[in-house]
């Protein structure tokens, strides 16, 4: 099985960098023409992405073009984004028969919202990033939404949220919807203040901040630090629910993704290939000098190519339904089922 990526930058939205991209990972894949790509263009593209997605398929020789625009771009050779790009993940072809016993169906997105029907049943592997152009077969899906099951191929998923945990979970005592008003016995400015380093208790960084229910759920954002000691959540509590608080900070997002490739990597089989969607808010934005997840990827699967983007939320299955996560990374390891 015959997969390589390539990536190419330019100035401006041409259809040509689409064709070039594809052309590279042709080359690396030492193939001239391929069963299917999983397409991605920066946001520029977003218009009109059908020239670009012709191009592609001018130049893969097939229609099965499958992706979406996205803020930025990952491949094994680095990340983009600062210029207009298209990168492209070629597959010789699809391994005969279904036998896949674990395959999440990968999912685009261009909605605010992670679409009603995509909560519950199959689950998914994906991006959102509002207002995206999705494509599917080679052409733009309008509603917004696009999928593909890749038959004969089983993956594994490696959810990295980065999130540090603060604390055991504390007691919600009071709260009226959105608004937690006092946990364990105090004020829930006062319960986050006491469980953050002394250094941040001053100023709280709000969004570098979340609750969680459970280990391994998305964080839930703090949206406002109240005069009265309350807090706003993203989303509701009653009282007797359980919550902890947790922050992002880079190093410990960094041993995160490290420690969460390391659980779900396959130590007999390497993966064909590998689709990574990060969040705008993680990467080299957050990092501030590389995309150190895209780096710990690297020197775990050295050898396995890599497609994936940056958008504003990562599609993923948690305690049995589709969830969308922010500033989290999502990576799916692709294997050949019948081998």
């Amino acid at each position: 099985m015959k997969v390589a990526s390539g990536l190419a930058a330019g100035p401006k939205p041409l259809p040509e960098l689409a064709s070039e991209a594809v052309r590279r990972a042709l080359t690396k894949a030492e193939l001239t023409q391929a069963g299917a790509v999983l397409l991605f263009l920066t946001r520029d593209f977003q218009r009109q992405p059908q020239a670009a997605l012709l191009a592609a398929a001018r130049v893969a020789g097939c229609m099965e073009i499958f992706g979406c625009t996205a803020y930025g771009l990952i491949t094994d050779e680095g990340w983009l984004l600062d210029q207009s790009g298209a990168a492209a993940l070629v597959i010789e072809s699809m391994p005969a028969g279904n036998s896949a016993r674990n395959n999440h169906l990968l999912s685009f997105t261009g909605h605010s919202t992670l679409p009603f029907d995509w909560q519950a049943g199959l689950a998914r592997g994906g991006l959102l990033d509002s207002e995206a152009a999705v494509w599917s077969h080679g052409r733009q899906i309008i509603n917004g939404n696009a999928e593909i099951r890749l038959p004969g191929f089983n993956s594994r998923l490696a959810i990295s949220t980065g999130l540090h945990l603060l604390c055991e979970p504390l007691r919600v005592d009071d709260c009226q919807s959105y608004d937690v008003r006092t946990i364990g016995g105090m004020s829930a400015v006062d319960s986050l203040r006491r469980k953050l380093p002394g250094e941040r208790r001053q100023t709280l960084s709000l969004h570098n901040i979340v609750a969680i229910r459970q280990p391994n759920e998305p964080g839930i954002a703090i949206l406002a630090a109240n005069d009265d000691g309350s807090l706003t959540l993203a989303e509701p509590f009653q009282p007797g629910e359980m919550l902890s608080w947790a922050i992002r900070q880079p190093l410990s997002a960094e041993q995160d993704m490290t420690q969460t490739l390391s659980v779900t990597v396959n130590a007999q089989k390497a993966p064909d290939f590998a689709v990574m969607f990060s969040c705008i808010g993680r990467g080299p934005l957050f990092y501030g000098d590389d995309d150190r997840d895209l780096n710990a990827f690297r020197e775990k699967l050295p050898n396995t190519p890599l497609i994936g983007a940056y958008g504003s939320g990562q599609i993923a299955p948690c305690a049995g339904r589709n969830r969308l996560f922010q500033n989290s990374v999502m990576t799916l390891l692709f294997e050949n089922a019948d081998v």
